[in-house]
């Protein structure tokens, strides 16, 4: 699956680069937690999720149930993804999904700043939160705990996402001049 997501990682950047940010969010919203309009951060979330299964496997804390959604998400993502690079010659007709820079570049550079911050702020409290998951002695201590882990992962991975969109967006200006 990791040599699928990298040979989908390839074509996402470089129809990214090519096409740019397109006018609505490219997938649904129960397929992808972020509402992105480039594909990369797509990519990102489908290889969030691989890597989100190798590490409550490796804890142990994968359970069947969780272990099959994961699975059926990520196989969803990357069909979508599929999809959508094999239809490009049919979106690059589309007119609608080019649209015009309307921040400027300092400001987007002021904007990494503040996400890189954030970014790693929250992922000091998600390692704070697995170490307390890991101290949990009754069963509603570890729902909680659980529960609030998944929360800031899923906090984490937005501002990733959002990071990651920001950086698209500067390379993309550089790019073309």
């Amino acid at each position: 699956m990791n040599e699928q997501l990298q040979a989908l990682a390839v074509h996402a950047a470089d129809i990214d680069y090519q096409r740019g940010e397109t006018i609505k969010p490219l997938f649904d919203a129960h397929l992808f937690n972020c509402p992105s309009r480039f594909l990369m951060p797509c990519v990102s979330e489908a290889r969030n999720i691989v890597t989100i299964l190798v590490r409550e496997q490796q804890s142990g804390r994968l359970s069947t149930i969780r272990a099959m959604y994961l699975c059926e998400k990520l196989l969803n993502q990357v069909s979508a993804l599929q999809r959508e690079i094999a239809t490009l010659s049919i979106r690059k007709k589309e007119k609608r999904f080019s649209i015009k820079h309307r921040i400027s570049t300092g400001q987007l550079n002021q904007d990494l700043v503040q996400h890189q911050d954030w970014e790693l702020q929250l992922d000091d409290m998600v390692r704070d939160a697995e170490t307390k998951l890991g101290q949990c002695y009754t069963l509603v201590e570890q729902q909680q705990a659980q529960k609030q882990l998944l929360t800031l992962e899923k906090r984490l991975y937005r501002c990733q996402e959002a990071r990651q969109k920001i950086e698209t967006k500067i390379t993309l200006r550089e790019n073309k001049g």
